[in-house]
């Protein structure tokens, strides 16, 4: 079993984000963004802050946010060294998932909320499993295609791949 992760919870306090232009960060809905600027500016008549302009190419979206929220809205990713351990786990995770489809739905979309990598590999492993042995709902696919996508964005830029290599290396341990 995947053990509860070392990024569950405020990420603000237990992995401070450190901000420098054209360092990478996560979004849980937006996945790899890029530190685009940071600026002071003032909106709206209210004093001047310090924002960060971030990009993320998967939606081509720019977020501004105060570089004070920054830690509750982003966070740092993942070492190569957890990615590593990521991989590690998740081959070694047997990949149960509730057979209840509603209550299944609930927690996979609950655990990709929370922006977690070891989260979305248990929600790609359990759902790879399952659509092996029985088919998918259609909550189910867009789920497995969700955390792959984040998941496998993730690893590449932590395990310096291209996003195939790691989609490739994710699908041989979703098949496990």
């Amino acid at each position: 079993m995947i053990p509860r992760s070392i990024f569950s919870g405020n990420n603000s306090k237990e992995r401070p984000i450190k901000i420098r232009k054209g360092e990478s960060v996560h979004h849980p809905q937006h996945g790899i963004g890029k530190i685009e600027d940071i600026s002071e500016r003032s909106y709206g008549g209210r004093a001047a802050a310090t924002y960060a302009e971030l990009f993320f190419k998967r939606h081509n979206l720019t977020l501004t946010v105060l570089e004070k929220d920054l830690g509750e809205t982003v966070r740092a990713l993942i070492s190569s060294k957890d990615a590593k351990r990521l991989l590690d786990e998740m081959k070694q995770w047997d990949g149960r998932v509730s057979k209840q489809w509603k209550a299944r739905a609930n927690a996979h979309q609950a655990a990709i909320d929370r922006g977690d990598p070891f989260e979305y590999a248990k929600v790609y492993k359990g759902l790879s499993r399952l659509e092996t042995q029985e088919g998918l709902r259609a909550q189910d696919k867009a789920h497995l295609a969700q955390s792959l996508d984040l998941l496998a964005e993730e690893l590449a830029c932590s395990l310096r791949k291209t996003p195939e290599q790691t989609r490739r290396m994710l699908a041989k341990i979703g098949a496990a």
